[in-house]
């Protein structure tokens, strides 16, 4: 899937509340690191969704997401779903 101008920037958001709001050091996170590699599961990926929908305004499934995906591909699905919000 090609890259959108807006992934980096979700991606800069999506790093931005792993710091924030779960004390993630800003050093473990790369695109290329699963939730799994930071010892995160799928109720973390629950909690998450719901402060990017408060934070970020932007609705995303909870199944959308696994602790198997890379950080990178999360920022892509909130992406796509905020791009799909704003289109409609």
């Amino acid at each position: 899937m090609p890259e959108t101008p807006a992934a980096p920037a979700m991606y800069d958001k999506l790093a931005d509340l792993l710091v924030t709001h779960f004390k993630v050091e800003r050093a473990e996170i790369r695109p290329d690191v699963t939730f799994e590699d930071l010892e995160m599961d799928s109720l973390f990926l629950v909690e998450l969704l719901l402060v990017v929908q408060k934070e970020l305004g932007v609705q995303v499934a909870e199944d959308a997401a696994t602790p198997r995906d890379t950080i990178g591909r999360a920022a892509e699905i909130i992406g796509e779903q905020a791009a799909a919000a704003a289109s409609s």
